[in-house]
């Protein structure tokens, strides 16, 4: 979605306007990002979607996709954070989209809209969650023996 953004494609115009608020994406942008991105050559070898699914709807989408692709999914990762730390690291970016109020905006939205993910992935056994509140040495080595293994 950031290349698409950065781009200065329509759908990317459209998407920056709903990062700005500190809102999701609509589901109709980001599920034609997603088919359109997965057919790419390059992603025919594995992939790792990053930000997506953020909703049960979504990862019911994101299923059937794989299904008509011939694809499938390995595991599901889920970076547990506590709020505050959160909102001092994006804070800590300096991205124009990053005001502590569209950030606490963001983290209500996931709380509503998100969060069901981690059951729905729990329940099919693919969730596998890493304390990202650790250093970012600990976490991407955790993720680069995930992603190896």
């Amino acid at each position: 979605m950031r290349a698409a953004v950065a781009g200065g494609t329509e759908l990317g115009q459209k998407a920056q306007s709903y990062m700005d608020r500190g809102e999701l994406v609509p589901d109709v942008l980001i599920l034609d990002l997603v088919r359109d991105r997965l057919a790419q050559p390059d992603a025919q070898v594995g992939w790792i979607l990053d930000g997506f699914p953020r909703t049960v709807e979504q990862a019911k989408f994101l299923d059937a996709l794989l299904g008509e692709i011939e694809q499938s999914c390995d595991c599901v990762v889920n970076l547990e954070v506590p709020d505050e730390v959160l909102v001092a690291r994006l804070l800590g970016r300096g991205r124009k989209d990053d005001s502590e109020e569209v950030i606490r905006t963001r983290l209500a939205i996931y709380r509503d809209q998100t969060a069901p993910l981690i059951d729905f992935y729990r329940d099919r056994q693919q969730l596998v969650s890493i304390d990202g509140s650790q250093s970012i040495e600990h976490v991407g080595s955790a993720l680069r023996q995930l992603v190896n293994s």
